[in-house]
């Protein structure tokens, strides 16, 4: 049995490497799980976040730049249940809307007054992404 043994962010690392360039997407740091591979195509996921209840609690990855003198702005991209830790800490808040209709973290954000922006695909994020890093717009043009 072959298994291989990914480093966290991996997969995310090439994908964009492959986007934007090998150069500009070793600038962006990538907080994800560790991953194991094996050559029948299962995998098995090393939780940040074990005893959190979410696996990998988003917001512990999101708090230490809210703490930072200066924070970035901070753009956050979830579909669900696992995303709902994070989604009151983020700048800009992206809320995939799933084909089916139901969408917990859009539910959950309603409910608690987040606000958020939905989108069905990058396509739609992108320009939006692009006019806040540009300086077209502010956070505030953008959600409200």
């Amino acid at each position: 049995m072959i298994c291989v043994s990914m480093p966290k962010g991996a997969l995310i690392r090439a994908v964009l490497s492959g986007l934007i360039g090998e150069k500009e997407a070793s600038e962006i740091e990538i907080i994800a799980n560790d991953a194991q591979i094996f050559d029948d195509g299962k995998w098995d996921i090393f939780y940040r976040h074990p005893t959190s209840g979410f696996g990998h609690d988003k917001s512990q990855a999101i708090l230490p730049y809210r703490r930072l003198p200066n924070p970035p702005t901070i753009f956050f991209f979830g579909d669900g249940v696992s995303d709902i830790s994070a989604a009151r800490h983020a700048d800009v808040l992206f809320v995939k809307q799933k084909p089916n209709g139901e969408n917990d973290l859009s539910t959950y954000c309603t409910r608690e007054n987040i606000k958020h922006l939905l989108f069905q695909d990058f396509s739609q994020a992108i320009p939006i992404v692009a006019s806040l890093v540009k300086g077209e717009k502010t956070v505030k043009d953008v959600v409200g």
